[in-house]
């Protein structure tokens, strides 16, 4: 039997008292660390969060690089080369030169076997252009990915032309198309949304007036109406005026009352979009 003497237990309730004492404030340190560390969090959190808004509004300021990489159109002629010829081997020299080319310059235009040995069939007149505010970092992935694409989009085409947002790569076989005015319509979209607004119509026609005398690349806006228009680089200023007035009638003539609408001719296209309608995810 074991007797524990009052003083005994005055020293246990003290000890008890001691370690429950200790318990509880590291409990209480714990209890602040972890909020400590949960404010941290979220203060990580808020900062990470605005600096993906500064830097998503950076890039909508530089205007559309992101936007780049878009699919626009594909135009395949129905003939087909066969494997091995001599227009194959032509049109492989394009590819690379347009490579070797579109770091250092956003347009070039090339003549493969043009007044060569090789037979006529073998020709290949090619080009390829970059939208005129894209960056040459920008410009060159954007016409690298289509040289990697056309092929797939368009095999063993003997024409094709390849548009993305950003850039255009186009090769024929039949004739030169070098430098020669070509007004078809390639592609146009007008937007699903429509405007009865005057005041909307009044500038955007004042847009698209000053689109029209472009000589290469412009943007214009007018206020809540923005749009650009570019000419490919082989026009002659003359023939690229004359391009850009169709593809400015054609815009009122199909698009209508459109908010938003594009057009691209086989040598030149012009845009117009009512002031924060487009988004990164597509242009309408």
């Amino acid at each position: 039997l074991i007797v524990i003497t009052k003083a005994q237990k005055q020293n246990l309730r003290k000890v008890h008292t001691s370690y429950s004492q200790k318990t509880s404030k590291k409990k209480k340190e714990m209890l602040r660390s972890l909020q400590l560390e949960s404010g941290y969090r979220i203060i990580l959190a808020l900062r990470l969060s605005s600096l993906l808004i500064f830097f998503s509004s950076v890039l909508s300021a530089r205007g559309y690089p992101s936007r780049a990489h878009i699919f626009i159109y594909a135009v395949c002629s129905q003939e087909k080369y066969q494997p091995n010829s001599p227009f194959e081997g032509n049109l492989n020299s394009f590819l690379s030169s347009v490579v070797s080319s579109f770091s250092d310059v956003t347009y070039n235009s090339f003549a493969i076997g043009n007044g060569s040995s090789t037979p006529q069939e073998g020709n290949v007149y090619g080009l390829y252009q970059c939208r005129g505010d894209l960056h040459p970092i920008d410009c060159s992935k954007c016409v690298g990915r289509l040289v990697n694409q056309i092929g797939l989009v368009c095999p063993y085409a003997l024409g094709a032309s390849l548009q993305l947002e950003g850039c255009l790569v186009r090769y024929e076989h039949a004739g030169d198309f070098l430098g020669k005015l070509d007004t078809s319509l390639r592609y146009k979209k007008c937007s699903k949304a429509a405007t009865s607004d005057v005041e909307f119509f009044h500038r955007r026609d004042d847009v698209l007036a000053d689109l029209q005398t472009a000589n290469g690349f412009r943007v214009s806006s007018s206020g809540i109406v923005e749009g650009f228009a570019q000419c490919l680089g082989d026009l002659s200023v003359s023939d690229c005026s004359s391009c850009l007035a169709d593809a400015v009638g054609k815009l009122k003539s199909l698009c209508g009352s459109a908010a938003t609408a594009d057009v691209f001719l086989g040598q030149c296209y012009a845009r117009y979009w009512a002031s924060g309608y487009y988004d990164e995810s597509g242009p309408f």
